[in-house]
């Protein structure tokens, strides 16, 4: 037997468009507000953009929606639009002087407006279907999203299975040696699969904005009639926080001028990827920020609290990559490591791998690359002052050389003269071999 509960199909998310108010999964009260403060900043409102501003259909559900307000005369219908016949969601409503009033009071309680949103649960329903347990990634489809990489092929072996478990990887190792980029790159291939997420999550009442603009990328869809509006179809999301992330920023966050919250950073990027990147520089100390991620690492739930002191409980569907230039014994104890099902250090390059990372920069940024003027570069600016390569170096050293080119008028050349001057205004005495 198929069962099937608002987009719930036989282990498919399909969010199909409500047919009624209670096909919403939310009450009239909270849909009569939303109506009204949408309507409130508009002189008049058509039926039909009503509808389209609540994300709702107009049939059945919005059309219930007016009909309840024009009884209790909070608002009535001012005339047809005269955009297409007569049909009821061509009529343009109004506010009444009491439906006014009642729309300042719900404003007083939350300014939210915007699409409707759906019920937790379905929230919760769709992100256990959605989640990364079914995404497999193989070698070829890996090979293709590192090969504008260079690096160990240890490494590489290591980073398939560690994004097929869909848990939790650290990464750590020297500086420059492309940790960032790594992750980047498994975005940007878990990127290639989509999934609906809501523009919002209704709890008891109380509103949470989910869909970033910023985080979130949106795909259109076309043709698609009978899709609930509320629902957006996205890629799978991979979200990067730096020395900024903080432990409220892991929390609802509620804005107490808008009354509405906005979902945390692990909850945005549920479906997908959470980079930690620059692990153990935030704001922070590190042994705290990990004792928030001992649970949604072991149990795969999370848990968030709104400001009435209400706590509930949502999916940890999450990769979280953690990624750091700092010694992992000095960050995280065993209990913890334990914890995080891959651990991969990213190394520095070989000689081999420094000129084919070099080759590829130059030829990008196109400096003709000479092999002696690369064996003058390691002999020189390395092996002399035991400077170990990193694989960021490539593309510092060229962009120097081609300013310093720009400066003298002449063409970016891997001349001894631009390549000493380039490394004396990159290389500094501080630096850690020394």
């Amino acid at each position: 037997m198929v069962q099937q509960q608002r987009g719930i199909i036989s282990g498919v998310f399909s969010p199909p468009a409500p047919r009624s108010v209670a096909d919403t999964g939310l009450n009239m009260g909270l849909l009569s507000d939303l109506a009204l403060k949408t309507m409130y900043f508009e002189s008049y409102l058509a039926g039909r953009d009503l509808a389209d501003r609540m994300g709702l259909p107009f049939a059945g559900v919005v059309a219930s929606i007016l009909e309840f307000l024009k009884r209790e005369q909070l608002c009535e219908v001012r005339s047809a639009s005269g955009r297409g016949g007569l049909s009821e969601a061509m009529y343009e409503y109004v506010l009444t002087a009491r439906g006014r009033e009642n729309a300042r009071d719900a404003l007083e309680r939350s300014q939210y407006t915007g699409l409707s949103p759906v019920p937790l649960t379905d929230y919760v329903q769709s992100i256990r279907v959605q989640g990364l347990k079914d995404v497999v990634v193989n070698q070829p489809h890996l090979r293709k999203a590192l090969s504008h990489l260079v690096f160990n092929p240890k490494t590489f072996e290591q980073i398939g299975p560690a994004v097929n478990s869909g848990r939790s990887i650290f990464l750590f190792g020297s500086p420059g040696n492309g940790k960032t980029s790594i992750a980047e790159a498994i975005g940007t291939l878990l990127m290639e699969g989509d999934m609906y997420i809501p523009y919002a999550v209704e709890i008891e009442g109380q509103i949470i904005k989910v869909f970033d603009d910023v985080n979130h990328r949106l795909i259109k869809e076309e043709g698609q009639r009978n899709v609930d509006a509320r629902w957006l179809k996205v890629k799978r999301p991979f979200i990067v926080v730096g020395g900024e992330l903080t432990l409220e920023g892991l929390d609802l966050v509620y804005d107490t001028n808008n009354k509405y919250y906005e979902a945390p950073f692990q909850m945005k990027a549920n479906g997908g990827i959470f980079l930690i990147d620059d692990f153990g520089r935030q704001q922070v100390r590190p042994t705290d920020l990990l004792n928030r991620w001992i649970v949604p690492l072991e149990k795969r739930v999370d848990y968030l609290t709104l400001h009435t002191g209400r706590k509930f409980e949502i999916p940890f569907e999450v990769l979280i990559v953690f990624s750091t230039n700092l010694e992992p014994r000095d960050l995280v104890d065993e209990a913890f490591l334990r914890r995080i099902r891959h651990k991969i250090e990213v190394h520095d390059p070989s000689w081999e791998e420094f000129a084919e990372i070099f080759k590829r920069v130059a030829s990008a940024k196109k400096v003709p690359f000479s092999e002696q003027a690369f064996a003058y570069i390691v002999r020189e600016h390395y092996l002399k002052p035991n400077r170990p390569p990193r694989a960021c170096h490539a593309r510092d050293l060229l962009d120097q050389i081609i300013d310093i080119a720009k400066y003298l008028n002449v063409q970016p050349v891997l001349s001894k003269e631009l390549i000493d001057r380039a490394a004396e205004a990159y290389f500094v005495e501080f630096e850690e071999h020394k």
